[in-house]
């Protein structure tokens, strides 16, 4: 039995939420979701509430019913608040600015990287933050981590893009290494 799986998930004001077939459609506020349900669980919309139960269990049921329940509440919550996601960059010379919707990013290569939002994301930089937006948790993920990419933090000066609060293991450099042996 799923311990997530069996959580109902509270459907706020705004919310509506629809069952077609297989396919689960959540519009809010913010915007409208979509997502394929497995045969293996059904979805039962109660009042101000929706259960996710399973009609077959089988070796896999129990992993498949409660990721099912986490990526529906993530679906509700996105379409009524919204996620954000924020990424620093550190070092001299990197920055980071918007050319209408397009965010460039100058981190030290010959050229601007220049990245564009995919529909329904919004990118807004301040200072060395750059703060990426939207209704679709996964697409704000991957997002996110697409820009992380263009030039991940490096161990030995920390210089790069990091996730707002990731820590950075250093290395000791040559000459603290040299002078330790």
């Amino acid at each position: 039995m799923s311990r997530i799986g069996k959580q109902p998930i509270l459907i706020p004001d705004g919310v509506t939420v629809k069952e077609e077939g297989s396919v689960l459609m959540v519009t809010g506020p913010k915007g409208s979701l979509s997502r394929n349900i497995l045969p293996e669980l059904s979805v039962a919309v109660e009042g101000n509430e929706i259960r996710i139960s399973p009609k077959i269990m089988n070796r896999n049921t129990p992993s498949y019913w409660g990721l099912t329940r986490a990526l529906v509440a993530g679906m509700v919550e996105g379409v009524s608040k919204g996620f954000e996601k924020k990424l620093e960059i550190e070092g001299i010379g990197y920055r980071a600015q918007l050319e209408g919707p397009i965010l460039q990013l100058s981190v030290g290569y010959s050229h601007p990287v220049k990245i564009e939002p995919p529909v329904g994301i919004t990118f807004k930089v301040e200072k060395n933050v750059i703060t990426i937006s939207g209704f679709d948790k996964e697409l704000v993920g991957n997002t996110t981590a697409t820009i992380r990419a263009v030039k991940p933090p490096e161990p030995y000066k920390g210089k790069g893009i990091r996730y707002a609060g990731e820590i950075i293991k250093r290395k000791a450099g040559k000459k603290a290494v040299a002078s330790a042996g």
